[in-house]
């Protein structure tokens, strides 16, 4: 759990997934079109993903992947980040934590 905690405040906005999720997919290029380079960790790659993975689960994200913390605060999964995003309020995280400028 260490470890998740220690990357996702390593940036403004950290996604951890896995290359094969299309949910996954489907959130990083929602923050790439919002002008947003977040750092990602594809778990499938990552040799310690697993235990990643697990810790996720324990912090409460199921689905484990996506899971998207802004400012170092986990925000949730793809219904979470997407109901944001809906009602306006992503944008405003997003800028709160310095991923955004405008």
């Amino acid at each position: 759990m260490d470890r998740v905690v220690k990357l996702a405040s390593q940036k403004a906005v950290v996604i951890f997934s896995k290359s094969s999720c299309c949910m996954s997919h489907a959130i990083k290029r929602l923050f790439y079109e919002q002008g947003v380079s977040p750092a990602i960790y594809e778990l499938d790659e990552d040799s310690r993903g697993k235990e990643m993975e697990w810790a996720l689960m324990r912090l409460g994200c199921n689905p484990s992947v996506p899971a998207v913390f802004i400012g170092g605060k986990f925000v949730g999964s793809a219904n979470t980040v997407m109901t944001l995003h809906l009602n306006g309020s992503l944008k405003k995280m997003l800028k709160d934590a310095g991923a955004l400028w405008l």
